[in-house]
This record gives C-alpha cells, structure tokens and sequence, in this order.
C-alpha cells in the first residue's frame, strides 16, 4: 500500500485501496551529533548511521550536504502490506522488474526500501535486488501499516509490537536470501512521532525520509513525474519513488529521464549510505 505522509508537498492521486507517497513528515528536531562507521572484526566498515537523537529516540535524515559535490539518492518503495497476498495471487503485480532493468542498463545506484511482505512475495527478486552491487537494502515496515494513529486511513501498528515489526521485516530479508540489508528505516506513509521514533530507539536503525517527492505514485505522465524530480533535486537529495507497479506504472519511463538529465546537470547518483557517510563524515565502500 502507497500512502501519502504529512505535509504533503506535491498532490498524490489516491486509490481504492493505495495511495501515494508525499513528503517527509514528523517532528522536525536539530541534527544529532553524527556516528560514523564503525569497523568490523573482519574488516570492512559497518553502514554509517546517525547517532541517536536528543532523549536516545530513533535518528531521522531527510538529505546529505548542500555541498558542491553533486550527489543525489533516488530511492524506490517496494511496498506490499500484509494482508495483499490474495491480490497478488489474482495476477496484480506489486513488483517492478523493468524498472530494476532500467536502473541496471542506467548503472544507477539506489537504495530499495522493502517491505518485508513484499519481500515474501518476490523472494527471487529480493535475492537478486540484494546481491546486486547497484542496489542496498532498507527497510520499509513488515506489514506497511502505520506508526501513528493518523496516518492517511493505514491500520496503525501498536507500539508495543512497532519493533518487532521492523525485526520481522529484517527476517523476512534473511529467509529470501538478501545478503546485506542496511540499518535504515522508512516509515509507511511516511507518518512518525516521538511516540514511534522512541518505539524503534532499540531496533539500532536510521529512519530515512526524504526532501524531494516524486508523485510517481497512480501517476499517468512520465514526463510530468520526470519534471517534478527535476525541479526539486537539489545536492544531497534524497528522492523518493516506488518500485510497484500497479500502482507507480511510470516510473520506469521517468528515471529514464530523470537519470541522464541530471547527469547532464553534473549529479552523481550515490546510495542512502554514502549520503549519510558524507553526512557523518564516515569513510565506507
């Protein structure tokens, strides 16, 4: 399920049953002192992630540096929430493998955030999004129901059972077989409050939101979707979009415009983790 987060800054068409991302939403707090990566005992550099926020609650980041270094992350919501397993099973697809062929051809480096029912669903896909240095892993909620109690008509997780959640969508990872899962959150719908972001303060992950709306969801004009992307990119953005497509049919079509015509601006495409690396100052591969 697709839903739109809180102060919507692009209006989303909405379905029946879906409806579409937004922009970023939550409690807006000063930036917490960084953590950068730490080294493992068999050598390669952990993740970066943000040191947790003021009374140890979940950290929250929405872009990289403003720099002169023209990096910007374009991440992509495979979104499926329990209880679709009847629809996917009638023939809907909420996967999107001409988009990760596009992606591919494109040689763009992005970060999926994954349900871990869509995972579930896809584990073939999961496995191979996972296993391909393009792409990272984050994730997006087990069940893609929300963390507040308003949140776009999404059934509410209760908080005593909002971690575990998050925990059971990193199994689900693990059963499809996906390597390397980074420490990153994105909450459905994009809706948190102080109430979620302490609930997760345990689960050791980023909360990743973004500063540049796509509307790629439900949308019917690629080159509309493509505008909106271009106009809002800024350095450091990070830019959301779906990897669904029943419900995101376009997006293929845009970032195949998207990626070349910010290339010609002078972008370079980067993960969420080398976003929050410059961020925290961490050095990673």
């Amino acid at each position: 399920m697709i839903i739109p987060v809180r102060r919507i800054a692009a209006v989303c068409a909405l379905g029946a049953a879906l409806a579409a991302c937004g922009s970023a939403a939550g409690p807006r707090t000063a930036e917490p002192p960084a953590r950068s990566a730490r080294p493992s005992a068999a050598g390669p550099a952990l993740p970066p992630t943000l040191a947790p926020g003021p009374a140890g609650l979940t950290p929250v980041f929405e872009n990289g540096p403003r720099t002169q270094d023209r990096t910007v992350a374009l991440t992509f919501d495979a979104d499926m929430t329990a209880d679709q397993g009847a629809r996917a099973a009638s023939g809907e697809r909420f996967d999107n493998p001409g988009l990760i062929t596009a992606l591919q051809e494109l040689k763009v480096p992005s970060t999926v955030f994954m349900t871990g029912r869509w995972a579930d669903e896809y584990p073939g896909e999961a496995r191979s999004i996972g296993r391909d240095p393009l792409f990272e892993v984050a994730n997006h909620s087990y069940s893609h129901h929300a963390f507040t109690g308003d949140c776009y008509g999404l059934p509410t997780v209760p908080e005593d059972r909002m971690r575990s959640d998050v925990e059971r969508a990193f199994a689900a990872f693990r059963r499809a077989g996906v390597p390397d899962p980074k420490p990153y959150f994105r909450f459905p719908g994009g809706c948190y409050d102080r109430r979620a972001l302490r609930a997760l303060s345990g689960a050791g992950v980023t909360a990743v939101q973004w500063d540049v709306v796509s509307g790629d969801a439900f949308a019917t004009d690629a080159d509309a979707v493509a505008r909106q992307v271009l106009d809002g990119v800024r350095p450091g953005s990070v830019v959301v979009m779906h990897c669904t497509r029943s419900a995101a049919p376009t997006t293929e079509r845009a970032v195949r415009t998207i990626v070349p015509e910010l290339r010609k601006k002078g972008f370079r495409f980067v993960r969420v983790s080398e976003l929050i690396g410059a961020a925290t100052g961490a050095h990673h591969s």
